[in-house]
C-alpha cells in the first residue's frame, strides 16, 4: 500500500512540473514580473485595450536576440499603430536587461523571467541558464540568466486569448511577421 501511495505521489509531482503548451484559441495565462526599469509589468493592465505581443528569447546581448530586439525597436511606430504593445521576455536578470536595452536603444519593455515561470505558463521549452561577458561602452559586464527560454512568439488579443503562436521564429523576421498578422487580423 505504501508503495502505491509513494508511486502516485511521485507521478503527481512529476506531471505537475511539466508545462502545458498553449495554442491559438487558448486563454493566455495571467502574469506579472519585474521589467527592465524595475517596475512591475502586469499583462492584465493591457487586456481589453491592446493586442499584446509576447516574445520569448534565449539571452540578452547575443546575436539572434539582438537582431530580434532591434527589429522590434525599428518597427515600434508601426506596431503601435496596429494597437499593440510588445514585451520581450528572457531569463536574464534585471541588470542584464537594463544593459541590453541601453546598448541597443530599445524602446519597449524587457521582462525578467529568471526562474522560467512565465515561459512554463506558455509552454515554452526551457534549458539551464548561464552567464556571458559583453563589452558595453568600453566596460566588461557579466550578464546572468537563471533560465534559457526557446525563441517563441505569441499575440494575445484584447479578450485575453492567444491568436498567434510561432514556435519556429526567425529572429530577423519576427517583428515583420507579427506586424503583418496584426494588420490582417486586428
Amino acid at each position: 500500500m505504501r508503495l502505491i501511495i509513494f508511486t502516485a505521489l511521485v507521478l503527481s509531482i512529476s506531471f505537475s512540473s511539466f508545462s502545458q503548451e498553449l495554442n491559438v484559441g487558448d486563454k493566455a495565462p495571467s502574469f506579472s514580473t519585474v521589467a527592465d526599469d524595475g517596475s512591475t509589468w502586469n499583462v492584465n493592465d493591457y487586456l481589453g485595450d491592446k493586442f499584446i505581443v509576447v516574445y520569448f528569447y534565449p539571452a540578452a546581448m547575443t546575436g539572434g536576440c539582438t537582431k530580434q530586439a532591434c527589429a522590434y525597436r525599428d518597427m515600434k511606430t508601426e506596431i503601435d499603430k496596429a494597437n499593440a504593445v510588445v514585451v520581450g521576455i528572457s531569463g536574464d536578470n534585471v541588470e542584464g536587461l537594463q544593459l541590453f536595452k541601453k546598448a541597443n536603444d530599445l524602446n519597449f519593455p524587457l521582462l525578467s523571467d529568471e526562474n522560467g515561470e512565465i515561459a512554463k505558463k506558455f509552454g515554452v521549452p526551457l534549458r539551464d541558464g548561464g552567464k556571458i561577458t559583453r563589452e558595453i561602452e568600453g566596460q566588461n559586464f557579466e550578464l546572468v540568466r537563471g533560465a534559457t527560454a526557446s525563441r517563441w512568439t505569441f499575440i494575445i488579443d484584447k479578450k485575453g486569448n492567444i491568436v498567434y503562436k510561432n514556435t519556429d521564429v526567425d529572429a530577423s523576421k519576427d517583428s515583420a511577421e507579427i506586424l503583418d498578422f496584426l494588420k490582417n487580423n486586428a
